[in-house]
């Protein structure tokens, strides 16, 4: 049960704005989270975000850039809210969140110059002026008065849409789409009523805004993800961000600020300031949302990298923000408010900031494969008919994941893991600005340790160690080796694990081979160079760290251009042989087939792994399955069914069937185990 510490905890308190009630501090934000179906908000999408309002949560927005007009178009996942079909979807989205007490709101938005020409219905982009973005890379044309006035309207019955869908409110976005491509001096250069004085580059925004309040009137929120800073030369600076903000909260239509920091016209604008990530400090822009505060008299909300509890806890104790918004964090735990309502503020599943939820498979987490996938997996781990005695061999991801999810269905469980400390793979790839990665070993080894696991470290497990435990059910995840004997000459190669860890002392010029495009390539190149090492990085790829989200390879890059590090691509290592007291790597170029050969003092190689699957193989006969995972078993999550007679089911997760990445492992054994 919560105690008195709990009841008053400033997160849990409720806030109102107008007519309506928040039952506490904490909501999400819009994002596009992929889970559109031809621009609409369907099943899959509407229990994701219900998902938060299960586990507690006051307001989730939904709807990141959700596009009122054909000219701004479906380019990253969006919602179509510029057309009635929406409505239906919009209407039992609402009654399913309302169900559990919690508010509704979606972002509605023009895109302007970030949009792009080639997608949708084709159209050109259009802007306040016709200058084009880095990131996005159309040509926009300049808008009339007939497209702001046709845009104007578009947005006004977008958001009398989303009215009629039961929603309790929208917000339109500035920062880099076209409100605020109209406010920022560095996108708007137009001389007549819409452009040079601040108060004409406001001029478009409070049309949007009137127009909009003249349809919903005033029992609907309307709000302004608003950008509080633009951090750039030649846009907007603080002051003239709130001197705007005060004539927009002057013009009596918007009821709440959604303050975000920066630009969003470059890459590495976008993962540096306006969706911080592990790189970055935790909530870097809190201190400068709260200076905004002070200026208006509207309420304020925020989201960046407001990964924590006592982060947020202390935005609202401080008054820095009326609503914290804890929106990847609850990617990787929607059940956060649940959690701290009962007083278990230490199992809330942390966000580590890696952005895995920025990739193409969004809105996935790193380390919670069940969320997206709230229609198949869901959040909360039912218990089993029968307890199992359960052995687990491996203490990385896919281990830990196994353990924790078989014993919270109830079974018995025993872990037996090699090293010294549990982590597998993850321990060698926390370097730099990955160290919050450590957060997806360390919160299973608390579950494991709460739910009562019997781990043995520095247990090497043989087959004999296995039965003498009488299991019923083996998962095997023991990992996998470096990947380089295919190599000519592998013996004169160190493997990138060995370089990490220090098992093999760094050369001074040192040829460093990328063969996966993911983290551990850049993040030896990097710690080299810090080292004084020289690196030339070759990769098989054709950018670096392909395998990535835009987000970490943005980082990578940024990292080597600032150590000056030479980088090679479109090469595939053959052969490495020693010459007198250097080593000659030679290489192919994968679009001339020319062969190219580099010296140096040392090669490294990084090509993933192959499976160090010893004990697998050595338990298979004795097996009732032969170490067989059914596929379709494993999809539906259905028990697996047994093949023959024999004393236990046996079966391996992770890097122990495959070279992959971390989110791949947990999923393994959440799917298998869940059904177990």
């Amino acid at each position: 049960m919560p105690d008195a510490q709990t009841a008053a905890d400033p997160l849990l308190q409720p806030f109102a704005i107008r007519h309506l009630v928040l039952k506490n501090r904490v909501m999400s934000t819009s994002h596009a989270a992929g889970l559109q179906e031809g621009g609409m908000p369907k099943e899959r999408y509407q229990r994701y975000h219900e998902e938060k309002a299960i586990g507690g949560i006051a307001l989730t927005m939904f709807g990141g850039s959700s596009n009122v007009a054909p000219d701004s178009p479906n380019v990253f996942s969006q919602l179509n809210v510029g057309t009635d079909e929406v409505i239906p979807y919009l209407q039992r989205f609402s009654e399913r969140v309302h169900a559990h007490g919690a508010a509704l709101m979606c972002q509605i938005t023009h895109l302007g110059r970030r949009g792009e020409s080639y997608s949708g219905d084709w159209l050109p982009t259009i802007a306040p002026s016709p200058i084009r973005e880095t990131l996005h890379r159309s040509f926009p044309r300049e808008m009339d008065r007939h497209d702001i006035d046709r845009v104007v309207r578009a947005y006004a019955e977008a958001a009398r849409r989303c009215q009629i869908g039961g929603l309790d409110g929208i917000e339109t976005l500035a920062g880099g789409h076209l409100i605020g491509q109209f406010l920022s001096p560095k996108t708007n250069r137009r001389t007549d009523g819409f452009g040079g004085s601040l108060e004409n580059r406001c001029r478009f925004g409070l049309m949007v805004f009137e127009a909009i309040r003249s349809l919903v009137g005033d029992r609907f929120l309307v709000g302004f993800r608003y950008v509080v800073d633009e951090a750039d030369p030649e846009g907007l600076d603080f002051e003239e961000c709130v001197r705007a903000a005060r004539i927009f909260q002057a013009g009596g239509c918007i009821d709440f600020f959604n303050a975000i920091y920066g630009r969003m016209d470059t890459e590495m604008a976008l993962v540096t300031d306006n969706m911080p990530g592990m790189a970055s400090p935790i909530a870097p822009w809190l201190r400068r949302v709260g200076e905004f505060k002070r200026e208006v008299a509207l309420p304020v909300f925020h989201a960046a990298r407001i990964a924590d509890i006592a982060t947020a806890r202390h935005a609202i104790r401080e008054g820095l923000l009326d609503m914290v918004a804890m929106t990847r964090a609850h990617i990787a735990d929607p059940h956060i408010v649940a959690k701290l309502q009962r007083g278990e503020e230490d199992r809330i599943r942390p966000c580590v900031g890696a952005t895995h939820c920025q990739s193409p498979n969004r809105p996935s987490c790193l380390h919670n494969p069940a969320t997206g996938r709230e229609t198949t997996l869901g959040h909360t781990i039912a218990r089993a008919e029968h307890r199992r005695r359960v052995v687990v061999v491996g203490g990385g991801p896919a281990g830990l994941e196994a353990a924790r999810v078989a014993s919270e269905r109830g079974h018995g469980v025993v872990l037996f893991e090699g090293a010294s400390q549990l982590g597998g793979q993850v321990r060698m790839g926390v370097g730099s600005w990955r160290r919050d990665l450590i957060g997806v070993v360390d919160w299973r080894a608390r579950e494991l340790e709460r739910l009562g696991v019997d781990i043995r470290l520095n247990a090497f497990a043989e087959p004999e160690d296995v039965l003498r435990e009488q299991p019923e059910l083996v998962v095997v995840a023991t990992g996998g080796v470096p990947d380089i004997d295919w190599i000519d000459g592998a013996a004169q190669c160190t493997s990138v694990w060995d370089a990490l860890t220090g098992a093999v002392p760094l050369g001074q010029e040192i040829i460093l081979y990328d063969g996966t495009g993911r983290n551990p390539a850049p993040l030896l190149a990097e710690t080299a160079s810090r080292q004084g090492r020289h690196v030339t990085l070759v990769s098989l790829d054709a950018q670096l760290a392909q395998e990535l989200t835009y987000s970490e390879r943005a980082i990578w890059k940024r990292e080597l251009y600032r150590r000056r590090i030479p980088t090679v691509f479109d090469h595939r290592i053959e052969r490495v042989e020693r010459v007198g007291n250097r080593l000659a790597a030679t290489f192919r170029n994968l679009l001339s087939d020319e062969a190219v050969v580099m010296t140096g003092d040392q090669v490294v190689v990084e090509h993933g792994t192959v499976p160090a699957d010893e004990v697998f193989h050595a338990l298979r006969e004795a097996s009732s399955n032969d170490g067989v995972t059914d596929i379709a078993a494993l999809l539906a999550l259905a028990p697996q069914p047994r093949q023959r007679d024999g004393r236990f089911e046996l079966h391996r997760v992770g890097d122990a069937v495959a070279s992959r990445n971390i989110a791949a492992a947990i999923l393994d054994s959440l799917r298998l185990c869940m059904a177990a």
